[in-house]
């Protein structure tokens, strides 16, 4: 995690207290995701913090923008997410994927909660963005938009190319997707599996201006969501290099731990590495006051 200001430097200790949430849920539950929850934390917290127009004491707010978490494995690190914007109780994040929790194994439509949309079928989260959005120009909403987050591996899906398609043929400006480029699917990398490349490409020959980023460097994902906003007529994608399993070294760059959760010994050895991280960022912090 890189950051370049005491703001951003803030907002990356809180990712990685995010990330001990994470892996609590996730053991706790012994059921999950934690390869691809890990990887996109980075994107979720600046997308809450630092770019959505929402407001947590009315989470259905006419005006709000709308997040569609199309990888819907990945809920865990939404939830953790909302619980810090204060729509979820911290400690209700830790009934995940108990009998009778709200805090479901993939997101489950709750306005009180602040989900949008119930996802988890893979390559319909961009689908309903298009509609999300379109909807949005009808109703002469003109600050409303729609943020998409797509796993590298449901782009496997042809639903995904052809939500591509209709949303250029409607100048979907008001819609910005956002990849989490992590290179690693269920069954193995995804250029092993069903090759992406040239992913900016493809999107581009769609219709889409496209926009790549190093994901876990906050000042870049924070300048690649301005940048995004700015762009009219046509819709945006963000193609963010991330890691699966980022930042515990043993759950990095492999499958591994796609939908396994860890147990005792490999939790603690990931809260430790975790920790270590922590004191790096607050004594660069000091030293740089």
């Amino acid at each position: 995690m890189r950051s370049s200001s005491k703001e951003e430097n803030k907002l990356a200790l809180e990712i990685l207290e995010i990330k001990k949430d994470i892996l609590r849920m996730i053991f706790l539950a012994q059921s999950g995701h934690p390869g691809g929850s890990l990887s996109c934390v980075s994107i979720l917290h600046v997308l809450y913090n630092k770019v959505m127009r929402i407001k947590h004491n009315d989470p259905q707010w006419d005006d709000r923008d709308i997040f569609i978490l199309s990888k819907g494995h990945a809920a865990p690190a939404l939830f953790a997410v909302l619980s810090r914007k204060g729509y979820i109780n911290r400690e209700d994040l830790f009934t995940l994927r108990k009998f009778g929790s709200e805090i479901e194994g993939h997101p489950i439509k709750n306005e009180k909660l602040g989900i949008e949309i119930s996802t988890g079928s893979l390559g319909m989260g961009l689908s309903i963005g298009v509609g999300c959005a379109l909807a949005a120009k009808l109703d002469n909403k003109d600050k409303k938009n729609v943020f998409v987050l797509l796993g590298d591996g449901e782009l496997n899906e042809g639903a995904i190319w052809e939500a591509a398609m209709a949303a250029s043929h409607y100048k979907l400006d008001n819609l910005i997707a956002i990849i989490d480029r992590n290179g690693i699917q269920i069954d193995g990398s995804t250029e092993e599996i069903m090759a992406l490349e040239p992913l900016a490409e493809k999107w581009k020959a769609f219709g889409w201006e496209v926009i790549e980023v190093d994901g876990s460097n906050i000042h870049e994902i924070i300048e690649s969501f301005e940048k995004a906003k700015k762009i009219i007529m046509k819709p945006k994608v963000i193609v963010s290099y991330l890691i699966k399993g980022a930042d515990i070294s043993f759950m990095e760059h492999t499958r591994k731990f796609h939908g396994r959760p860890p147990d005792k010994e490999e939790y603690e050895a990931a809260l430790g590495e975790i920790v270590a991280m922590m004191k790096d960022l607050e004594g660069g912090a000091r030293h740089n006051a």
